[in-house]
């Protein structure tokens, strides 16, 4: 039999710390919100640029006060949990100012941390010399079956990893502060692949990527369809093909309405010992679709394990990264997704986008913060 699957991250037992959140976005009143009034994590507060939106989303959730000012809410002594979940371009002010009040523990940061490896390292120092603890919302390493996934390889029940794939063919709704940034796909969307790899293979020696425009994306940009191959020196290789452009589809669209396809994301992970596959199911939202793990081992020969979920990546997910926060603040193990060990998430990021833009390899380690 295979070992049990620890698929989902729960909590330390409450009460815990009252959180305050930045921002009132999509992300935050479908995602973040839900998977905390489950988890029973409590709000205090919430602040965005749009006062109606925060008052709106205040009163859905039950969220007792909404802010004009984001720095009052920081201000609250009330708050020793911070959420921000603003653009990454506006992220930054809102971490060091945080760093800035002793009453405030611990930040969970949104993803990307920031749009260059140098910006990243900045605030995992800042947050650092503060005693502060930083989790990086990289909540797709939550997804049940990718959880499920990690922990099938940790354990060797696949043996020594050969090749892994990621396989995305969807539409990304892209929001419009993504208009303007250095980076489209690999710091917005393929971040969540990167990251995953690194959950399942350690961060790769080198990055050979391949990119061009997206011809739905309206606005200027550089990285829209992504390839890329990571090489580890040790072995293993990954594939990821973030394909956002998926055919002549409208977002959501069903699949054979104007042409044959439709959008999914699938995985596999091979080792020398057996694989494991599946599916992704964030591309169907607003529809509840978990995602799916298939599995077999020479372990358990003949046997393809196929265990399935009701949780599901959009929101239910989201309750890990806070997880992971809260078990550091009470004195268990540094979080997986610490600032710290994000600066290689950040580090891979780039060396995918140097990449593709000089079309040769791309060292990672190039990107790393110096001691």
């Amino acid at each position: 039999m295979p070992p049990p699957l620890c698929y989902r991250l729960k909590p330390p037992v409450g009460p815990h710390p009252s959180i305050g959140i930045i921002g009132a976005g999509f992300i935050v009143a479908d995602c973040h919100l839900p998977a905390y009034r489950d988890a029973g994590f409590p709000i205090r507060s919430i602040w965005s640029r749009d006062t109606n939106k925060a008052r709106t989303v205040a009163a859905r959730h039950g969220i007792e006060v909404a802010h004009a000012d984001w720095k009052t809410l920081l201000d609250d002594r009330n708050i020793q949990i911070l959420d921000v979940a603003v653009p990454p371009n506006a992220q930054s002010e809102v971490i060091l100012a945080a760093c800035e009040r002793p009453h405030i523990l611990g930040i969970l940061a949104q993803k990307p941390l920031a749009m260059d490896p140098t910006q990243a390292a900045l605030l995992v120092k800042a947050c650092e010399g503060a005693g502060k603890v930083m989790v990086v919302n990289q909540n797709m390493r939550h997804d049940q079956a990718v959880r499920a996934c990690t922990h099938l390889i940790r354990s060797g029940w696949l043996g020594e990893p050969v090749l892994a794939t990621i396989d995305l063919r969807a539409i990304p709704h892209w929001m419009p502060w993504s208009e303007g940034l250095r980076s489209l796909t690999t710091y917005i969307l393929s971040v969540h692949h990167l990251d995953t790899f690194r959950a399942w293979l350690g961060t790769p020696d080198r990055v050979f990527a391949s990119t061009r425009t997206d011809p739905r994306t309206p606005f200027p940009h550089e990285d829209g369809v992504n390839l890329y191959i990571l090489e580890y020196d040790r072995g293993p290789r990954a594939v990821g093909i973030d394909d956002v452009w998926t055919g002549p589809l409208k977002p959501n669209e069903p699949m054979g309405t104007t042409c044959p396809g439709g959008q999914s994301v699938r995985f596999r992970a091979e080792g020398t010992l057996g694989w494991a596959e599946g599916t992704i199911g964030w591309p169907a939202w607003p529809a509840r679709q978990p995602s799916t793990l298939d599995f077999a081992s020479k372990k358990d020969p003949g046997t393809i394990h196929k265990p399935r979920w009701r949780e599901v990546w959009f929101p239910d997910a989201f309750a890990g990264p806070m997880a992971e926060l809260l078990w550091q603040l009470e004195g268990g193990p540094t979080a997986e997704l610490s600032g710290k060990d994000n600066l290689e998430t950040i580090a891979l990021c780039e060396a995918v986008f140097q990449s593709g833009k000089t079309r040769m390899p791309a060292r990672v380690s190039d990107f790393l913060p110096q001691a």
